[in-house]
């Protein structure tokens, strides 16, 4: 283990890297998330249908196909990404897929009563899904959300098969320089699990805040 801790400069830049895809990767599917997911209730047939396109071609698709699609293919047509950028989009689309049904069930969960008092009170559809829908429907998405972060997470690996020096690519470098092999994998799993556990005590943190502010507003109510 000695040995290959020796290579922590590596180690640390991989972390670093798997980090920053993480987030931006979140970040696009969190906004991924939210369009697709109103599009899919949208009024407009045409909006739907170009949702429900979208959702099932990145969810009946493999991830990793669609990585070396952006990265290998869309050059041959003249648009380029850098590694980084190819694997943030990948995650970011393919997460956000699946994202959007966690928006969508959440928005139909809001009780009629919601809609019809939006309707009452003169509202337009931008306020009513602004001020009133979509707040209260935030707080049931919140522990999904978590799971998707996860998921992304652990997505991110696949992306080293781009070049990216993510925590995986890196331990394939110290598995070549060094020869071992469970020791390097042991320790980015090591890493892997850290990460893990902050993003979902974030998320637990996010779940109280938005649920602490749900509890008061629902005994202002009574």
């Amino acid at each position: 283990m000695n040995e290959v801790l020796e290579f922590y400069p590596i180690l640390i830049k991989g972390t670093i890297t798997t980090v920053q895809l993480t987030v931006l990767g979140a970040i696009l599917a969190l906004i991924v998330s939210f369009i697709v997911g109103l599009a899919r209730i949208s009024s407009f047939a045409a909006v739907r249908v170009i949702a429900i396109i979208y959702l099932e071609f990145f969810r009946g698709s493999s991830a990793l196909v669609q990585m070396f699609f952006i990265y290998f293919v869309l050059p041959m047509w003249g648009i380029y990404f850098d590694a980084l950028t190819a694997g943030v989009v990948a995650c970011g689309l393919n997460v956000g897929a699946y994202g959007s049904e966690v928006v969508r069930g959440a928005i139909l969960a809001v009780s009629k009563e919601q809609h019809e008092a939006c309707k009452a009170l003169n509202y337009s559809s931008l306020k009513k899904y602004r001020y009133v829908i979509i707040p209260q429907a935030i707080p049931i998405m919140i522990p999904t959300f978590g799971n998707l972060l996860i998921e992304l997470l652990k997505l991110t690996a696949v992306a080293s098969l781009i070049t990216i020096s993510d925590l995986t690519f890196m331990a394939q470098i110290i598995r070549v320089q060094t020869a071992l092999t469970l020791e390097p994998f042991l320790l980015i799993l090591v890493i892997y699990f850290i990460i893990a556990t902050v993003l979902v005590q974030i998320v637990d943190l996010i779940a109280k805040k938005f649920s602490k502010g749900r509890n008061i507003m629902t005994a202002g109510d009574k």
